[in-house]
């Protein structure tokens, strides 16, 4: 299949799934949700003034730039592009799959007229910068390579309406937890263990999995003490080495864990901590809602689902470097806003969409192939289908173009998600 072949099909998938994830809009605001996904795609860049380039209009580029700005601005637009989203998604969510929560910070080290500038940790640089908060929800199914992008909000704690990080996070596990029918199971890390997050969670009956700093109370044989004490008292009779791979490194962990039933103070409902020594001089605690048998088995279990995190946090990496998320240059917060949440929808088109039936599947391996990449197609394939995409897009030198009866190339294209 040649590069115009693929170019063709991913300008009909990406028309099928952009008019998805924007039904229920004006008919001016899903031409403006095509072009910003077709356009990130193709130039792999959140820059208007690229995605105005992709388009291949005769009207000039201050124009389609002016343009696509203001429709940014459309109110309920943004939140409209994420339930349709949710709604794509939600079929794929089941009682096992986990649901991981990553604050992260997107810094502006620079900038100054943005509006609503905060002061953010820059995780990179490990420095306090400009920039805004990104708050992501990503799926990832147990056992297997699939991860999916859910939910992306960016904030300002700036902001007029901006009430605290944990309503941020709450409002993120509300808004995806009615979508996909309560299913799930919610990650968090060390930032998640707070009883603002934790008695909300435990009172609404959602299973959880977060990580302890190890200050916190709970009732271990019918005394109060802290996690850390608890954590010190719990045997850990079962071992395991794994071996984590970050690019061409290696880095080995021979692990003992176990695990001991608490209880949260005033709340009766049965939790279990798990404990993991082998990661660094402090164990790793876990308290989980999930049921915990004394096994190998049942407490690896929870072990594995917690670090199923590593994909998750090679995926916010993905999000930010394949589009440059962190090269955004809008001024106005609510634009910022609208284009977060495009970043997500087009993470989902290339992690899951395009992937979702054999004969995409086939086509997504000639987008693989046309990367280019100078060592050969990672083990984590997303960036290389973003390249690959972006590649074919770029040598049709076509634009977005208008909608098209689909030709007779002798290959079927089956339906996509109704």
């Amino acid at each position: 299949m040649d590069d115009a072949r693929i170019a063709w099909k991913i300008r009909e998938q990406m028309a099928v799934f952009s008019g998805n994830v924007s039904q229920g809009l004006p008919k001016v605001s899903q031409r403006l949700v095509r072009e910003v996904l077709y356009g990130m795609q193709a130039r792999g860049s959140v820059l208007l003034s690229e995605i105005g380039r992709s388009l291949g209009e005769a009207t000039s580029l201050k124009k389609i730039i002016e343009r696509l700005g203001r429709q940014l601005e459309r109110r309920g637009l943004r939140q409209q592009v994420r339930e349709n989203l949710l709604t794509l998604a939600a079929p794929r969510v089941t009682t096992n799959t986990l649901l991981v929560v990553d604050p992260t910070d997107l810094s502006k080290r620079y900038a100054r007229s943005m509006e609503y500038l905060a002061r953010v940790r820059d995780g990179s640089e490990g420095k306090l910068a400009n920039g805004y908060w990104c708050l992501e929800v990503v799926a990832v199914q147990r056992g297997t390579a699939q991860v999916i992008p859910l939910y992306q909000e960016l904030y300002s704690q700036a902001a007029p309406d901006f009430l605290s990080e944990n309503q941020e996070i709450l409002g993120a596990i509300e808004a995806v937890s009615q979508a996909v029918g309560g299913r799930g199971i919610w990650v968090m890390d060390r930032g998640g263990d707070r009883e603002e997050l934790l008695k909300p969670l435990l009172q609404s009956g959602k299973a959880f999995l977060i990580r302890q700093r190890g200050d916190r109370h709970l009732i271990w044989r019918r005394s109060a003490q802290t996690v850390e004490a608890t954590a010190a008292r719990c045997r850990r009779p079962y071992r395991q080495t794994i071996i984590k791979q970050t690019g061409e490194q290696e880095k080995i962990y021979d692990l003992r864990f176990g695990a001991t039933p608490v209880r949260f103070p005033g709340i009766d409902r049965p939790l279990m901590l798990v404990v993991v020594e082998g990661f660094g001089q402090r164990p790793l605690m876990l308290l989980t809602t999930l049921p915990v048998r004394r096994s190998y088995k049942s407490v690896w279990r929870v072990v594995e689902s917690y670090l199923a995190r590593w994909r998750v946090e090679e995926t916010i990496r993905f999000i930010k470097q394949s589009y440059q998320l962190e090269n955004i240059r809008l001024l106005l917060y609510e634009r910022l806003r609208t284009m977060a949440t495009l970043v997500m929808a087009v993470a989902y088109f290339a992690a899951v969409h395009l992937g979702k039936q054999v004969k995409l599947a086939v086509f997504a391996q000639h987008l693989l192939c046309a990367a280019q990449r100078i060592y050969g197609v990672p083990e984590f394939r997303l960036y290389a289908l973003a390249d690959g995409i972006k590649q074919v897009l770029f040598s049709s030198r076509r634009g977005i173009g208008p909608p098209s009866p689909i030709p007779d190339l002798g290959i079927l294209l089956l339906p996509l998600e109704a």
